[in-house]
């Protein structure tokens, strides 16, 4: 497989960057996580996530669920507002392997399902984005993962075949639809296992 790889393509979140808003929740709930759980389900938040995701502005979302769920308008409110506390910052060890995959000689590229609104807020923050050649950002294209398009759009900018990329991502779903594009992939877990395969594989060397 290593002698075929010349891409590798890394989700973000969960992978790269720990995203939890459960960080920013807990103040209102009182570090009560099944009280946080709750409130998230019945806001459907992961649903209404994923539009901002898919470039729907901030500002129109808010006011539509607070409409919605007038109750939680503050903590509706307070998603927005203080977004940056949901972001807690790297997860070193995966970084750490990015560096060795540059160092190595990999051409790396980023896909992620993110609200253009929010990304441009920590992209700065984040060395490790310089490492990536170009990064798929799901609210600039307004197209979101598992969404084939937006893998054939990531082909087409960085003009390499499926079959020449490693694509790492932390969702079964995405995984599933990038292999059925022809991708080789990797269902993140942890950054130890992550390395593991690399090695097994040969895309990276013990030194």
């Amino acid at each position: 497989m290593a002698q075929s790889i010349q891409a590798i393509i890394f989700d973000f979140g969960g992978v790269l960057i720990n995203w939890d808003p459960h960080e920013l929740y807990n103040k209102y709930f009182s570090h009560d996580r099944k009280a946080i759980d709750n409130f998230l389900s019945e806001i459907d938040f992961v649903h209404w996530n994923l539009a901002q995701d898919g470039g729907y502005p901030f500002s129109e979302a808010v006011q539509n669920l607070s409409e919605q769920f007038p109750q939680y308008a503050h903590l509706i409110r307070a998603y927005d507002l203080e977004w940056e506390e949901s972001i807690t910052g790297i997860i070193p060890e995966t970084v750490e392997i990015v560096k060795k995959l540059k160092s190595a000689g990999y051409h790396l590229y980023g896909l992620t399902n993110w609200s253009a609104e929010k990304f441009s807020l920590v992209r700065h923050k984040f060395e490790v984005f310089d490492l990536f050649e170009e990064i798929v950002v799901s609210g600039e294209v307004k197209l979101v993962k598992p969404d084939p398009a937006i893998f054939q759009l990531l082909l087409d900018k960085i003009h390499f075949s499926a079959k020449n990329c490693l694509l790492i991502d932390d969702s079964l779903t995405n995984i599933e639809v990038a292999q059925r594009l022809g991708f080789l992939t990797h269902h993140f877990s942890s950054p130890a296992e992550f390395e593991l395969s690399l090695f097994e594989s040969g895309i990276l060397s013990v030194n």
